[in-house]
């Protein structure tokens, strides 16, 4: 679905990309993704009829920032709208880039890690 030239996904779609499905059904945890749309104000998808939702690109930064605060840096639900909320009031763009920096910084390093793995293998 194409609105204002910016490509909406659905929430399947996200929920895939995060790595987020059940282990036992092997389908997509849409669920997490709507409850963190009630625990985190900065996330709004578009709420289409029939209560689709679909996610444009400044969701997907979002979700970014909100699974890296809790997958990746460990910290419980209030601990990352606290951080979350923090950024908003102080409009702070530097922290909040400073959260996005170590988000991918972490991704590098971990690809990295996977390409000198591979790299060693074939070596070996």
């Amino acid at each position: 679905m194409l609105k204002n030239n910016n490509k909406l996904l659905s929430i399947s779609d996200v929920a895939l990309k995060f790595g987020l499905i059940n282990v036992k059904t092997k389908k997509p945890s849409t669920h997490t993704l709507r409850f963190w749309e009630k625990q985190f104000k900065q996330l709004k998808p578009t709420i289409l009829s029939g209560g689709r939702r679909y996610y444009s690109k400044k969701d997907i930064e979002v979700i970014k920032i909100i699974y890296f605060l809790l997958k990746t840096k460990g910290l419980t639900i209030n601990g990352a709208k606290r951080t979350m909320n923090e950024k908003l009031k102080q409009l702070d763009v530097a922290k909040t880039i400073s959260i996005k920096a170590e988000y991918y910084k972490k991704n590098i390093i971990n690809k990295s890690k996977n390409i000198l793995s591979k790299i060693k293998k074939l070596n070996g």
